[in-house]
């Protein structure tokens, strides 16, 4: 965890992550992640750089959702 994390942490503010940790959570590449973001899969925010970053806690809910459909007869993929 870098220092800004936890600084943001402790500020109670929520985490956001780029597209690379999103698609290493995800196990698909960055552009993947960019993808499903611009179809509006996924939500994301824009930094004033105009660089896209994910609030965790909807990409941890997501994931822990998908993980579920795939254990579960029949279950979707994304």
């Amino acid at each position: 965890m870098t220092a800004t994390t936890q600084q943001s942490r402790q500020n109670g503010q929520e985490q956001l992550l780029t597209p690379g940790e999103v698609a290493a959570l995800f196990r698909v590449d960055p552009k993947t992640v960019t993808r499903w973001a611009t179809a509006g899969r996924i939500g994301s925010i824009r930094t004033p750089g105009g660089h896209r970053r994910f609030r965790e806690s909807e990409v941890r809910t997501l994931l822990a959702e998908l993980t579920s459909d795939i254990n579960q007869p029949g279950g979707q993929s994304f």
